[in-house]
């Protein structure tokens, strides 16, 4: 199936359909994932992006958008669902055992850092990007390691194309400054 089919979710044999929708797309939206949250969270959060889609199949509108840009909505909605419920895990942990939440939190930045590229710019990248607010995040992220085109983040987002361009453009332009403050203009530090 090419990204910019639509298939008939809604009318079409659910089995045959979904069994193309998953063979086009799971391998993709799995690497996007993994680079966020790693491998293990990333398969059970597919195959709930998966699941959630089958049972709102109804809900997607094949004149709308391809059909990418609503399983990514669907897939960085359960992300941020579970970063959330995490960090809520974190502060627990940090309560129980009277010690600070920003170092679980810390730790936990720093085990994704180390996992995204084994680079020296790396955490600094990392800290930026933990920075950003999350739709920038996002949007950088979405387009960045699940290469997927403005249109289809702002679909996967929902918010306005132009909107996802400006930001795109932002956050950009944000990250290199910060790289170029921390590590000179020829990137050395």
């Amino acid at each position: 199936m090419a990204d910019g089919d639509r298939p008939d979710l809604a009318s079409g044999d659910p089995q045959v359909e979904f069994a193309r929708l998953f063979d086009a797309h799971a391998r993709p939206l799995r690497a996007y994932l993994a680079g966020r949250v790693g491998a293990d969270v990333a398969d059970d959060l597919v195959a709930e992006t998966f699941l959630l889609a089958l049972r709102k199949r109804a809900s997607y509108d094949p004149e709308r958008a391809p059909v990418r840009g609503w399983l990514y909505g669907i897939a960085t909605n359960l992300l941020r669902n579970h970063v959330r419920h995490e960090v809520r895990g974190f502060r627990a942990t940090a309560r129980a055992h009277g010690g600070s939440t920003a170092e679980h939190v810390e730790d936990h930045e720093t085990r994704i850092a180390e996992r995204m590229d084994a680079h020296r710019h790396v955490r600094d990248l990392a800290a930026a990007l933990a920075r950003l607010n999350k739709i920038d995040r996002d949007v950088l992220l979405l387009t960045s390691w699940a290469e997927l085109e403005p249109s289809e983040v702002a679909e996967a987002l929902g918010v306005p194309p132009s909107t996802v361009r400006s930001r795109l453009h932002r956050v950009r332009r944000r990250l290199r400054n910060t790289v170029l403050e921390r590590h000179g203009e020829d990137g050395d530090a």
